[in-house]
């Protein structure tokens, strides 16, 4: 047998040890991490490229003195002039408060009219795929192709609605209601959809359980039903205000901002001004300060709605 003995001096490696499991597990979460934003650059590129890039050059447009001749665009220095002119304006101020309108109005009505089709579907024991798909195709059309369609029922020739509802589009407070009426023709199957799928998930416990103690149905809902169904109507809500501020298509394919310049969009108020009235610097302004208010909305709106939640508790 060959010998174990050590010779003098000698020292003895210690045996080789694997790596902790928790550094081995944080090492692959970094390869992971780095793997994932490998394949997510593309897609983050042609972000940048497509979105981020023209937002930021909207706001350096909004600051900036814009000469526009038959060569092209040139800039002559910074100026708040672009902001000036856009508050002292009067379209501004009706745009604004049009817009305003607009968004409460529909997105209220939408909401309503959503969840009491949402609740209607959800206690359909048959053909509830039926009725989903034909909610649905409102919501699947192309805006610019449900103006069209619509600007066919409200025409004051041929249309359907004409004997019912003469001139429509003819005067500011009608086509505005009319814009309404179209826009939550398209847009409450999504609320539907949505607070549909808030009801599915409650748990149909709590709802036999106020059957037994004898809740009223009205009971129920204002008890157990909407408090449950708070967050997924925020998102709703949070979705369909996004859209309704931003409204460009439907209004302009209907009635072009008129009569007048009566339901002229901040969106609509902002194309005229930088591709019809060719005046950039203000038109950009006009852009910017949309999109800066969208964004306070949104986050006024989130920080409310997370306080609610969080302070508010389903009654056993």
């Amino acid at each position: 047998m060959a010998s174990t003995e050590l010779a003098p001096g000698e020292v003895v490696a210690p045996p080789s040890r694997a790596a902790p499991p928790k550094i081995r597990r944080e090492q692959i979460q970094r390869q992971y991490a780095r793997l994932g934003w490998t394949f997510a650059a593309p897609a983050l590129a042609v972000v940048g490229i497509v979105t981020i890039a023209p937002i930021l050059f909207a706001i350096f447009m909004s600051f900036e003195k814009v000469n526009v001749t038959s060569a092209g665009f040139s800039f002559s220095g910074a100026t708040l002039s672009n902001y000036h002119t856009m508050v002292t304006a009067g379209l501004w101020h009706h745009a604004l408060w049009w817009t305003t309108l607009y968004t409460v109005v529909t997105v209220a009505v939408e909401m309503v009219i959503g969840t009491i089709f949402a609740l209607v579907l959800e206690r359909l024991t048959a053909g509830r795929g039926l009725m989903m798909a034909l909610l649905l195709i409102p919501w699947s059309l192309i805006t610019v192709i449900s103006a069209e369609l619509w600007s066919y029922i409200y025409n004051a020739s041929y249309g359907i609605l004409n004997g019912l509802w003469p001139n429509a589009l003819g005067t500011p407070f009608s086509a505005t209601v009319a814009l309404m009426v179209a826009d939550a023709w398209k847009t409450t199957p999504f609320v539907t959809i949505i607070v549909l799928a808030g009801l599915v998930m409650i748990p149909r416990e709590l709802f036999e359980a106020a059957e037994v103690d004898g809740a009223s149905g009205w009971k129920t809902f204002w008890r157990i039903t909407l408090p449950l169904l708070r967050p997924t109507i925020g998102i709703a809500v949070l979705f369909r205000v996004l859209q309704a501020f931003g409204l460009f298509d439907l209004p302009y394919v209907l009635t072009n901002g008129g009569p007048g310049t009566s339901t002229q969009s901040l969106a609509i108020l902002a194309y005229n001004t930088m591709f019809t009235n060719i005046d950039f610097g203000p038109g950009a302004a006009v852009a910017v300060s949309t999109a800066v208010i969208v964004v306070i909305m949104c986050l006024v709106f989130l920080r409310a709605f997370k306080q609610q939640v969080g302070s508010e508790e389903v009654p056993a």
